[in-house]
């Protein structure tokens, strides 16, 4: 401190010896913040995939939306006019499962489409959607949507197609959707959730929890198409380790007998704590 007063005196008296009169101190201008939101986050399971976040700054993100045709979407979502907004829409894969709807809810809420490249590829290729409304990313990549919202792609192990419907001919086709993802999502107020999407349990989501350490986990536990309720649990317990899991990707398709009551029993007395949803209610965190 005494150096830098020295220094000042110094200089100050080297202008006045030179005729100049010693520069005048200006206050620094300061950066307007704005504050982080300090609401609740809203968390409803719109049946298989599908969930409507609210965040605290009172956006809405919507995942894997399947809602007309799925049995357990509830029923203010069904004919897509309950969400009031969207701000943010992810689609893991290209099943119809984790699709159907994504492109209507596009369209009338006007708000991108976010998905794998490989998948925005396809759609963009075949009209689904203008090329504006399918923004590309992949794997590794993060983006901000919203502001103060931060979505990154991660692994899945699983497979992905899009089966579109030729106008021309009335006939399915089926073209390539490009890898699966799971996601990350970090809320204006740092709560991270992982949607893991369609995924078999895989090593590397032990670098999902070094590298983003979720709050919330929301993962599959059908089986058949994905883990089932043992390996999810193991997945979770083992490597995943969020504060808060909540099962999906069950009860919809025969082929896939995990339960809940399954997912459960197999997570035990773990300090993890295990929410079962019921489509339609609102689960605040």
């Amino acid at each position: 401190m005494k150096h830098w007063i020295n220094a000042t005196v110094a200089i100050t008296a080297a202008g006045l010896m030179a005729g100049c009169a010693a520069p005048m101190q200006t206050a620094v201008p300061t950066i307007p913040t704005t504050p982080t939101p300090s609401g609740p986050v809203e968390v409803v399971w719109l049946g298989q995939a599908g969930f409507k976040i609210t965040t605290p700054g009172g956006k809405v993100i919507v995942t894997d939306p399947w809602l007309r045709t799925n049995p357990s979407a509830p029923s203010p979502y069904k004919e897509l006019d309950g969400f009031g907004k969207i701000d943010v829409l992810l689609v893991s894969h290209g099943h119809f499962d984790h699709i159907a709807d994504a492109p209507a809810l596009s369209q009338r809420y006007n708000v991108p489409l976010r998905a794998p490249g490989d998948l925005s590829q396809a759609l963009t290729t075949l009209g689904v959607l203008p090329p504006a409304m399918l923004p590309r990313m992949n794997k590794g990549g993060t983006v901000q949507p919203a502001p103060g919202i931060k979505v990154t792609a991660v692994h899945a192990e699983h497979s992905s197609v899009y089966v579109w419907r030729n106008p021309g001919s009335g006939k399915d086709e089926t073209h390539a959707g490009g890898e699966p993802v799971g996601w990350i999502i970090e809320l204006e107020n740092g709560f991270r959730i992982y949607h893991a999407g369609d995924t078999a349990a895989f090593g590397d989501m032990r670098l999902i929890n070094e590298r983003y350490k979720p709050d919330l986990a929301l993962v599959p536990i059908g089986g058949n198409f994905t883990m089932d309720p043992v390996d999810a649990a193991w997945a979770v317990k083992d490597m995943i380790r969020p504060k808060v899991v909540i099962p999906i990707h069950y009860g919809t398709n025969p082929l896939a007998l995990g339960t809940a009551a399954q997912f459960q029993e197999a997570m035990g007395q773990s300090d993890i704590r295990v929410i079962v949803a019921k489509p339609g209610q609102p689960l605040t965190f």
